[in-house]
């Protein structure tokens, strides 16, 4: 227990300190629902008064907050947001915080930004093959939306992707109108997407999919562990900017593009575009031997610029950068300057990004749940596995429901970090809610 209570307080997973992340980014396409009224949710229940998702459903420009701190069990169901101008400030919940069972979450709409929560999706005792498919996270045709610091685990299929129809309309312009668009994920935790599960597919571990012709598809600082692939997958014509990202334990791709001629019969290939700064692969127990970071299939090409990524196996021994899958025509465009703008990212060299993202991604760094503080130690400790079911690492947590006042007075609602400087997990007696494992792990930490 000591040796795990050291590595903690190395790699910051249990830090108090308040993450300056939280603040608004410059390059951010929205502030979502800011300068809006407030609304609380009171309630854990999955839909009713005082819920989550009455307080989505709500209509105008809106910032959300928590009264209630706990488990919100979906049963097998998902929350779609499908009002614009919306912030869903998780932060403000009291600890243990927000966390979202046996669901997912869909964004429909435009201008939100959501913060701060954890959903955990899983498979619930569903036989293999049999239908369930839950994303953890997914934005369908929305446009202008921020998500940052949330965890997404076990996933049955994407944990977190950007998504929507192929084609609308005739022309590339159009296409690119009626799919997702402007969509930031910023310090997330993506880990575990369940492999062979409910999914009626099969094999379907999968970090993140940015479907077909998305543009605007920016991932800064997140960590993806424990996918078989899509880490992320990018689809035919799309563009995304990649910047200072974690993927630990790949296992047969990493980084991919893939324009399908199978999906593209009668349109004109698009080029798709890759910007990648300051990436870090690390591979892992599941990793493929010689696991290139970057592979292309299909029949499109893609413009590609690159600089100071890296790729290591498990014993920190040089991957190669580029591979391919299937004898096609897929061309790869090696850019001299980035194909996306870098105004407004503060990039780190790729050498610190393991030990900051350990430190910073995920939902409530200064509050983590159990399920946040197995994956992200065992990252550091060079271990885990793909799984097929959550059972394989100690199935669903138990999560007690707590309950604290929300005072505007307490917050900057600009930034919606609190005036004090403290988060309420933070403040004394706040998790008093803690088993005291958790309560000693969490205090010799400090």
């Amino acid at each position: 227990m000591r040796g795990l209570l050291a590595l903690f307080v190395a790699c910051g997973l249990l830090s108090v300190v308040v993450p300056q992340q939280v603040l608004a980014h410059p390059a951010d396409p929205t502030q979502g629902g800011t300068g809006g009224r407030i609304i609380k949710v009171t309630s854990l229940a999955k839909d009713g008064p005082g819920s989550l998702a009455e307080a989505l459903a709500a209509k105008g420009p809106r910032i959300i907050v928590f009264e209630v701190g706990g488990a919100i069990d979906l049963e097998r169901s998902g929350l779609s947001i499908t009002e614009p101008f919306v912030t869903i400030a998780g932060q403000t919940a009291p600890s243990p915080g927000i966390t979202i069972l046996r669901g997912g979450i869909d964004v429909k709409t435009h201008d939100v930004k959501m913060q701060h929560l954890r959903v955990i999706t899983g498979a619930d005792g569903q036989a293999k093959r049999s239908g369930w498919e839950a994303d953890a996270f997914s934005t369908v045709s929305a446009a202008r939306v921020v998500i940052e610091n949330c965890t997404f685990i076990w996933a049955i299929d994407e944990n977190m992707s950007a998504s929507g129809p192929r084609f609308t309309g005739e022309t590339v312009e159009e296409w690119r109108k009626g799919t997702s668009r402007d969509i930031v994920f910023r310090l997330n935790l993506a880990a575990e997407g369940l492999a062979d599960s409910s999914h009626p597919k099969g094999e379907h571990s999968k970090g993140s999919l940015i479907h077909d012709n998305a543009t605007g598809i920016v991932f800064d600082r997140n960590i993806w562990a424990h996918h078989v692939e899509r880490s992320p997958l990018v689809k035919g014509g799309a563009h995304v900017l990649m910047v200072n990202n974690l993927i630990y334990n790949p296992g047969h791709r990493a980084v991919h593009y893939n324009l399908m001629d199978l999906e593209w019969a009668g349109h004109t290939p698009v080029t798709g575009q890759i910007t990648s700064v300051g990436n870090v692969m690390r591979g892992g127990n599941d990793t493929d031997p010689d696991l290139p970071f970057l592979m292309l299939g299909g029949v499109g090409d893609l413009a590609w610029y690159g600089k100071d990524d890296r790729a290591v196996d498990r014993h920190g021994n040089p991957l190669p950068m580029f591979g391919r899958y299937g004898e096609t025509a897929a061309k790869l465009v090696v850019s001299e300057t980035p194909l996306a703008s870098l105004d407004g990212y503060d990039i780190m060299p790729s050498g610190d990004v393991e030990t900051t993202l350990l430190a910073t991604a995920g939902a409530r760094p200064w509050d983590r749940g159990s399920e946040e503080i197995r994956v992200l130690f065992f990252i550091a400790e060079g271990r885990g596995d793909i799984i097929d079911d959550e059972s394989e690492v100690g199935g669903y947590p138990v999560i007690k429901a707590t309950t604290a006042p929300f005072d505007a007075k307490d917050w900057n609602l600009g930034t919606m970090t609190p005036r004090s400087g403290l988060y309420p997990a933070q403040k004394p007696g706040a998790q008093e809610h803690l088993s005291p494992r958790d309560r000693a792990m969490r205090g010799a930490a400090r």
